[in-house]
């Protein structure tokens, strides 16, 4: 038989779990491959990344969009076992499980909108149908980057605040700022309130200097929160400031923010984690694709 699409293996892959206990994706992959009935070459067909298997890939993704939904959960790396929610749906025997399906849960719902994956599917198809292939892809590589940041916050909001810490240095010092990450690291981390402060070097030869402050919160900053790091930026004599926080800031906080005179970037939870895919912060390269087109002056003739 063809190999199954990732919709297609969402409840199968949901029955293997509902024993309840905790399984590897590796275990998982083989037992579905079993009860699918694929071949040894459809089990080792692979992507044209050539960096992972078709089948592979998909139990993958019909995982996370179980996760998402709330009917999985992850207990450890690589492992997962079934929730609460994900037996309740399996008691009232469903006869498919498909991205349709789970748009009734609001966990997925949102994950979709922030992935900006349409809602209906045909019109999704014919959306492909005008996209050039460039489009296609730039849309592919959008979605892909988008659920990574998802990713990449979440880690951060499950880890402690010293882990917080050194996680700003790093960025800071792949950004450029600090100088040595020696100096941002002694320059940084002062706090003990699940959130940093402290004075950090705009460039390696310490021209200026740029006052940090980061929080590890969930709900959203406020206009006071940023009227009290300017009044520290006043008390450090110092003229600009960054505001980084896993959550977000209020339109109030914005606006004043954008009237006062000290200079003060504000980097959300959704951006922090946008810098950290860009500067190669706790990622790691998977594939890389390159486009090509003709050279039309190789080709012209004298």
């Amino acid at each position: 038989m063809p190999i199954p699409d990732y919709q297609s293996i969402m409840l199968p892959l949901l029955r293997f779990a509902g024993d309840g206990r905790e399984h590897s994706l590796r275990e998982t992959i083989e037992a579905l491959a079993d009860e699918f009935k694929l071949t040894e070459g459809e089990r080792s067909k692979l992507l044209p990344s050539g960096q992972q298997t078709i089948f592979d890939n998909r139990v993958g993704w019909a995982r996370t969009y179980l996760k998402k939904a709330g009917m999985l959960e992850t207990t450890r790396r690589g492992y997962y076992r079934i929730t609460e929610r994900g037996e309740q749906i399996l008691r009232q025997n469903p006869s498919e499980i498909n991205t349709a399906f789970l748009r009734q849960f609001p966990e997925f719902a949102e994950f979709q909108r922030t992935t900006r994956i349409r809602s209906d599917e045909a019109e999704d198809e014919r959306s492909n149908e005008t996209q050039t292939p460039e489009e296609a892809i730039e849309t592919a590589y959008q979605k892909l980057r988008q659920d990574l940041a998802t990713d990449i916050l979440q880690m951060i909001k499950d880890r402690s605040p010293a882990f917080f810490e050194r996680l700003v240095i790093d960025l800071l010092v792949k950004m450029g700022y600090g100088g040595t990450r020696k100096d941002a690291g002694e320059a940084i981390g002062k706090s003990g309130d699940g959130g940093i402060d402290g004075i950090i070097k705009e460039d390696r030869l310490g021209l200026d200097v740029v006052y940090v402050q980061a929080k590890r919160w969930d709900s959203a900053v406020g206009r006071p929160e940023i009227q009290k790091f300017a009044g520290a930026l006043q008390g450090q004599r110092a003229r600009k400031g960054i505001f980084i926080t896993t959550s977000n800031f209020s339109q109030e906080a914005r606006d004043y923010a954008d009237r006062i005179d000290s200079k003060i970037v504000l980097i959300d939870g959704d951006r922090l984690a946008q810098l950290m895919i860009d500067y190669n912060v706790g990622v790691a390269s998977v594939a890389s694709y390159e486009l090509k087109r003709i050279d039309s002056d190789y080709f012209a003739e004298e």
